[in-house]
């Protein structure tokens, strides 16, 4: 059974946690923290938490402005924000020092965490996001991208179509993608829509579109695991470069795989992570 657990983040936003831990886990003290990505929710987590459960204290967090949280209508969505909400997490519910295990927007949330906060954090695994600025080009291609999605869906068979193989950015049929989003809509009396607001996903975004991140990565000083998929968006040389930068990095990669690694290949995720985390969390 997974429980709901309630968090006052920055500036007194609700946000939705929740626990995945099992009976015979350690119901209190550190734990493991996982975040999901930008446009994602905690629910994208469970295929990881199914094998964290057991041995670990196991927390899932809805982020500001997606899944259960709340969704303030003037943000802040900025990285101070998700970072202190975060923290707020961490202290709220006793997970400290905690592991965290973020993808994408939450890694970098994670490793800001990490920086800001050393006393709070044991480890952290770091899953195909970026150090470096994506640059401006990036976000119009965003917005034009949003412009295109043909809202509301008559059905999550829809969405599933169109994530999965109507897309414009998607180059071969892609049924992870299709049903990782119909995970994140929900029905309105017109038909299905995210339940986030893609202005809210774009004014997050500007965060890591404008500005580059190496020097809060350089500060992170527990023991941290890159992780990239062969065909997702953090390249090999920079993933390599991040590990250098990192005082105890180490790098793994999964083949063939995507953006979306720990969710569309579990299995292959948890071969080349269970051992880092063995280690670091038994250590």
């Amino acid at each position: 059974m997974v429980r709901r657990l309630d968090v006052t983040g920055a500036d007194g936003v609700r946000l939705a946690a929740w626990d995945f831990t099992e009976r015979t886990a350690p119901q209190g003290g550190p734990g493991v923290l996982l975040l999901h990505g930008l446009m994602g929710a905690a629910a994208h987590w469970a295929p990881v938490a199914r094998w964290l459960a057991p041995r670990h204290r196991t927390i899932a967090l809805d982020q500001r402005g997606h899944g259960h949280s709340e969704k303030p209508p003037a943000g802040p969505f900025t990285r101070e924000a998700y970072v202190a909400d975060a923290i707020a997490a961490v202290e709220e519910l006793g997970l400290g020092p905690v592991t965290l295990v973020g993808h994408s927007m939450g890694a970098l949330t994670a490793w800001q965490l990490a920086a800001e906060r050393a006393d709070l954090v044991h480890a952290l695994v770091i899953c195909d996001m970026r150090a470096s600025a994506l640059g401006a080009a990036s976000q119009r291609e965003w917005q034009d991208w949003f412009r295109r999605w043909p809202l509301p869906f008559p059905s999550l068979d829809a969405v599933r179509q169109w994530f999965g193989e109507d897309d414009p950015w998607v180059e071969r049929p892609h049924p992870a993608r299709g049903a990782f989003f119909a995970e994140v809509m929900t029905e309105r009396p017109d038909g299905w829509r995210p339940v986030f607001d893609p202005d809210q996903m774009l004014t997050s975004r500007e965060t890591w579109v404008h500005d580059a991140h190496w020097d809060s990565l350089a500060q992170v000083r527990c023991p941290t695991l890159v992780v990239r998929g062969l065909d997702g968006e953090l390249g090999r040389a920079e993933a390599q470069e991040m590990v250098r930068v990192l005082p105890r990095g180490a790098y793994a990669e999964i083949p063939d795989a995507g953006h979306l690694l720990h969710y569309e290949h579990a299995d292959a995720w948890r071969e080349v992570v269970e051992p880092f985390l063995n280690g670091v969390l038994t250590g």
